[in-house]
């Protein structure tokens, strides 16, 4: 538990990433077994899971005060479990925080949603489904796998997953996607080593239909990052035609290397730029056929995987974000051709990074026409019940909560 207690001092501050700061720990203790790196893991995510709510049961905030009421009130541990690491004074408090009852705290305090964030999605929804959305965020998000069809088929995949003692199944929406239960170390598995499989989530793997690039097509993966939907739109084009993973991150980029040596991919074109207005860019202008922007958002669709973004986003960093997805939106268009396609993406729940963004820039270029989300997936034979807009949420789908749009530059 000590141990546990400071991994949680150092997430806490939040200035890095959880799974950054988690790595950090175990490479400097080495000599935590893998049951205690189990443990500590768990423990740090379910603190910052349920930050709000343990600092109003634990009536503070200091590192071992939250862990003792992870461990209490969400882990289900006893009094004696955890009473070697009370100090004398702790018991009074830890009896008292037994019987404390979550269900007459408020919604947002229940839910451990930052207040802001809270009463903007009331607003925009309703309480019902915050309630609900916020729920499936304090839960752990499955492992989801992508399977390259360049290299392999995903029916013999999921037998060779099923052989080799995997709980795997097809995903209930992504043609190419297996889910596999618990946390295996599928990073060790031939299929992943071979590049037959790639981690992805289901909502992710939608997006790559939305955009639907076809051989020897000339496509641009706008904010690419390490580059999981570039390999998948590039196995879509069976590695034909040329596409283009532009990132501003060289680190980004450098973590997409071994992923294409392992793709089997030869289409995929990876290219730093300075920014949206880059000379590489306005070189692509008016000669490109499709164009995925899965812009820099909160990522408050991925809390199941990162708790620690609710604590690090802000009301002004939206602001901030919002007039960045803009920009990049308007530079991003100029690059498709007469009959062109354009994909707005993005891991965002809010509507400032959502439809705002599209509806703003469909009212300043009337040369674009929106398209509807669920009759393109129609066309790749993926029913999903979705209007113009795809609106992806883990307590309706099992997935990451995924924001697009589908929009056509006319002819």
């Amino acid at each position: 538990m000590q141990a546990a207690t400071a991994a949680v001092d150092l997430a806490l501050p939040m200035l890095h990433p959880a799974d950054a700061v988690l790595r950090n720990f175990f490479t400097a203790n080495r000599s935590l077994g893998q049951r205690d790196r189990a443990f500590i893991a768990e423990t740090v995510f379910s603190v910052l899971r349920h930050k709000r709510l343990l600092e109003e049961l634990a009536a503070q905030s200091n590192s071992r005060k939250l862990v003792c009421a992870a461990l209490i009130k969400l882990q289900g541990y006893s009094l004696g479990q955890i009473e070697p690491f009370l100090n004398s004074g702790d018991r009074e408090w830890a009896l008292g925080l037994r019987s404390a009852v979550i269900e007459t705290l408020p919604p947002a305090v229940r839910l451990s949603l930052p207040q802001w964030l809270y009463e903007r999605l009331v607003l925009e929804t309703s309480e019902k489904d915050v309630a609900a959305f916020g729920r499936a965020m304090l839960t752990t998000a499955p492992l989801d796998l992508r399977v390259n069809s360049l290299l392999a088929e995903r029916e013999q995949v999921l037998r060779d997953l099923r052989a080799s003692g995997f709980d795997a199944a097809a995903t209930r929406f992504s043609p190419v996607g297996i889910r596999v239960a618990g946390k295996p170390a599928i990073n060790r598995h031939p299929l992943f080593i071979s590049g037959a499989v790639e981690v992805q989530d289901e909502g992710s793997q939608l997006l790559g239909y939305l955009v639907a690039p076809r051989r020897r097509e000339m496509v641009v993966d706008f904010c690419a990052g390490a580059g999981g939907k570039a390999l998948h739109m590039g196995a879509m084009m069976m590695s034909q035609g040329r596409l283009y993973a532009l990132d501003v991150s060289e680190r980004r980029l450098r973590n997409l290397a071994p992923r294409l040596k392992r793709s089997g991919l030869s289409n995929i074109h990876p290219q730093m730029i300075t920014g949206e207005r880059d000379i590489k860019v306005k070189r692509l202008a008016g000669k490109i056929d499709r164009v995925l922007v899965d812009a820099p958002c909160s990522g408050l669709g991925t809390l199941r995987r990162n708790p620690d973004l609710k604590w690090r986003q802000s009301p002004q960093a939206i602001d901030e974000l919002a007039a960045k997805q803009r920009a990049i939106l308007d530079a991003a268009a100029m690059l498709l051709k007469p009959g062109g396609r354009l994909v707005y993406a993005t891991c965002s729940v809010l509507g400032q990074e959502n439809r705002e963004v599209v509806e703003t820039f469909l009212a300043a270029h009337p040369g674009f026409e929106r398209l509807n989300c669920r009759e393109v997936l129609a066309e790749s034979h993926i029913e999903l019940e979705s209007g113009d807009y795809l609106e992806l949420l883990p307590h309706v789908h099992d997935t990451d909560a995924f924001f697009a749009a589908v929009m056509q530059r006319q002819k």
